[in-house]
């Protein structure tokens, strides 16, 4: 598993793990203002550039960080966060391995299956797939993804390394994810946050969330949309995860 590290001295360990089409940039500001007291590792996520594997499920990408938590961070870590696609792993990991982290953070991940909208997304990259490496069309995708624009060259040099079937891959895990059942068992505690101005389909998806998992907290973000948490208002992002592992 290839990932950025922040932090290395420190014992306390955070996985952030950044949305589909991104990368460990989704969280780097955040990474560099909480690894003054944290380590913080990104990994990158399977069908990313620069990962280590292609993307093959949701299920196998948790299982490849679980085994590296096993293997290399002693079998349980602080905080597991994750956006999106990066959210959904971070759900199938709890599901996976009940004890896996002490604190988990959800930041607007889908678990409503749409069989229409994976029907749509192989013929719809069919067809625009040779785009994505022109800048004025990632210019269009960028701006409708509200990300903050210093942002933009590494959006377009990672989307840009993306092979197609890679894409079309998380893309459509991405559409069909549902909650596992074995998720009740978890043990960390988990904190779930969705913007306010997100689509019915991501505000539904953070109650059932909210509901499957007892003793969670849920979280409405006044004015945000998909993903502007984490990404444009990385303070804030970070000293949330400062007072979810400080409060007791």
């Amino acid at each position: 598993m290839n990932y950025i590290e922040y932090g290395k001295d420190h014992n306390e360990v955070i996985i952030l793990l950044h949305g589909g089409g991104l990368s460990w940039w989704n969280y780097r500001e955040a990474a560099e203002k909480l690894s003054s007291n944290y380590r913080v590792i990104l990994p990158i996520l399977d069908g990313h550039t620069q990962s280590s594997h292609d993307f093959i499920s949701i299920e196998e990408n948790a299982s490849r960080i679980i085994k590296f938590i096993d293997e290399q961070l002693g079998g349980s870590v602080l905080l597991i966060g994750g956006l999106s696609l990066g959210g959904q792993i971070v759900l199938e990991i709890l599901s996976q391995k009940k004890d896996a982290c002490q604190y988990a953070l959800i930041e607007s991940a889908l678990v409503i299956p749409s069989k229409i909208t994976h029907s749509m997304i192989k013929p719809a990259f069919g067809s625009c797939y040779s785009f994505i490496k022109h800048k004025w069309f990632s210019k269009l995708q960028f701006k409708s993804l509200r990300i903050k624009q210093e942002l933009f060259e590494d959006y377009f040099r990672d989307t840009c390394g993306i092979s197609k079937s890679n894409m079309i891959a998380f893309l459509e895990a991405n559409a069909l994810y549902s909650i596992k059942p074995s998720i009740a068992e978890c043990s960390a505690k988990t904190y779930i946050f969705v913007g306010e101005k997100e689509n019915g389909s991501m505000q539904k998806s953070a109650k059932i969330i909210h509901q499957r998992l007892q003793g969670s907290l849920l979280h409405v973000l006044p004015q945000m949309y998909h993903g502007e948490f984490s990404i444009n208002h990385a303070e804030d992002y970070a000293n949330t995860i400062r007072k979810i592992v400080t409060d007791k």
